[in-house]
C-alpha cells in the first residue's frame, strides 16, 4: 500500500515560488488564522471541460474563500464515459488564473489517467491530482479503479482531508483520513434529490465522530448517471455537527463559512 501523502499549500502561492511540494510533515490548526471555506455547486455542461472550468473560475472569484470545494466529477459532469482530464489541460487555464487572482485553492472533480475519479487541487501555480476516490459505486467500478490511500492538503497550517461521494459513507475512510491528523474533511459528492438527507447525515456523523470541520459540495441540477435531479444542499458543518452554511437546490449557488 502506498503511504498517505500531503501537499503543502501556503498563503503565498499566488506569487513566484516553486510548485506545491509533496511532504510528510505535520500541520494542525493550532495558532493559525481561521480558514475560509466555500462549497460550490456550479451549473455543469456535460463533458464540456472548457465551459465548466469557466464556471468554476466564476465561483472562485465570487466565493472570497481560501478553499473552494466542488462536487464529484465537477469538470465533466457525472459522465462516467467522459475522457480523462490531464493536469496540463489548457482548458483549465481560466480556473488557474482565477485561483492566482484570489489566492484560492480549488478542489475540483475529474476523471484522470489510470482510470480514477479524482480531486484536482488547483492553485495559481497549476493543477495537481490531490486524491483518487477509494470507494466506488457499482456503475463506477465498471470503468474506474479505486485509489488506495487517503490524502491530506495542508493549507496555511490547516490539514484538509479529501473525500469523494461514497467515501463519506464508509466509516473506515473518515477514520483513516482523520488518523493523519486533519482539521477539515472536504468532499465532493453527487446524490439524487430523494437522497438529499444522506448528505447531512454523513456530514454530521463525520464532524462529531472525528471532531473536524466538514465541507461538502453537492451536485445540483441534472447530470449523467441517471441523476436527472441532483440534490444540491451543499454545506459546511462545525466539529460539533451544527450547520454553519447551507446552499439550496439551484445550480450556481455557493456558500462559505470561517473556521473561527
Amino acid at each position: 500500500m502506498k503511504p498517505p501523502y500531503e501537499v503543502i499549500l501556503r498563503a503565498d502561492h499566488a506569487v513566484d515560488r516553486p510548485a506545491p511540494r509533496v511532504d510528510h510533515t505535520g500541520g494542525g490548526a493550532e495558532n493559525h488564522s481561521p480558514l475560509r471555506l466555500a462549497v460550490a455547486q456550479p451549473l455543469c455542461v456535460p463533458r464540456d471541460v472548457a465551459e465548466n472550468a469557466r464556471a468554476h473560475a466564476a465561483a472562485v472569484r465570487a466565493a472570497d474563500a481560501r478553499v473552494v470545494v466542488f462536487p464529484e466529477l465537477s469538470l465533466t459532469g457525472y459522465e462516467l464515459g467522459a475522457p480523462v482530464v490531464s493536469v496540463d489541460d489548457p482548458r483549465l487555464v481560466p480556473l488557474v488564473e482565477a485561483c492566482a487572482e484570489t489566492g484560492t485553492v480549488a478542489l475540483a472533480g475529474a476523471p484522470v489517467a489510470g482510470d480514477h475519479i479524482a480531486v484536482l487541487a488547483v492553485t495559481g501555480d497549476g493543477v495537481t491530482v490531490a486524491y483518487r476516490k477509494m470507494w466506488l459505486g457499482d456503475a463506477e467500478a465498471r470503468r474506474f479503479r479505486p485509489g488506495d490511500t487517503p490524502a491530506v492538503l495542508t493549507v496555511d497550517g490547516w490539514r484538509v482531508g479529501l473525500a469523494v461521494c461514497k467515501d463519506t459513507g464508509v466509516a473506515a475512510h473518515a477514520e483513516r483520513t482523520a488518523a493523519l491528523g486533519i482539521d477539515v474533511y472536504a468532499a465532493g459528492v453527487v446524490e439524487s434529490a430523494h437522497d438529499a438527507a444522506v448528505i447531512d447525515q454523513r456530514a454530521q456523523r463525520i464532524a462529531t465522530a472525528q471532531r473536524v470541520w466538514v465541507a461538502v459540495a453537492s451536485f445540483a441540477g441534472s447530470t449523467g448517471g441517471g441523476y436527472t435531479e441532483a440534490a444540491g444542499w451543499s454545506g459546511i458543518w462545525a466539529p460539533r455537527g451544527t450547520v454553519c452554511a447551507r446552499a439550496g437546490t439551484t445550480p450556481g449557488e455557493l456558500v462559505s463559512a470561517s473556521t473561527a
